[in-house]
């Protein structure tokens, strides 16, 4: 089994799921991020990540009601981790960094949280609200944050209900050729 043939699988199965309180799937989600990083002409690495940010709320499963969730599912770590032993940083590193930048551009962009979703907003809370100004320091040192805030902004566009994307397939010689395993 390939990698892209295990990916496809734990995305038709889990990430048929509803994507926590949006108006679509998960695969649904992650096929719009990816899609809007290639509108974008990102790098191969870059359009992987946004494909596979939320990878960690399919392998470590949540319940799908966040408003009972009494903190937060850390979902980017353990999706991270996974894909570390798979991918190259250029692909774990920004799915790692993707929640911290959404608290990043909370703190950097005084209009940013009027654009986030009922659930982002519910999540930011449990996820620790806008980053301090140490944290900030912080995180602008990591190495892929620039990527993490790029990935951020498209994870944030890809919640439009009906979008017609191309399918996962679509990224399938991408993730085989990425691929580390």
């Amino acid at each position: 089994m390939t990698l892209t043939d295990e990916l496809s699988s734990i995305y038709s199965g889990r990430g048929a799921d509803t994507y926590f309180g949006e108006a679509m799937t998960t695969l649904e989600h992650s096929l719009q991020a990816a899609y809007f990083a290639q509108a974008c002409d990102a790098a191969d690495a870059l359009v992987i990540a946004a494909l596979l940010h939320d990878i960690g709320h399919l392998i470590e499963p949540a319940t799908d009601d966040i408003t009972g969730w009494k903190s937060d599912a850390r979902h980017e770590l353990s999706g991270s981790r996974w894909l570390a032993t798979r991918f190259g940083p250029d692909v774990s590193e920004p799915v790692r960094l993707h929640v911290p930048a959404k608290r990043y551009l909370c703190a950097r962009d005084a209009g940013y949280v009027g654009r986030l979703s009922g659930a982002s907003i519910q999540t930011l809370k449990l996820q620790g609200g806008p980053m301090s100004d140490a944290e900030i320091i912080v995180f602008e040192n990591e190495a892929y944050f620039r990527e993490a805030v790029l990935l951020r902004q498209w994870d944030d566009q890809g919640k439009v209900a009906g979008l017609a994307t191309p399918p996962f397939s679509h990224y399938g010689a991408i993730i085989d050729r990425l691929s580390s395993a």
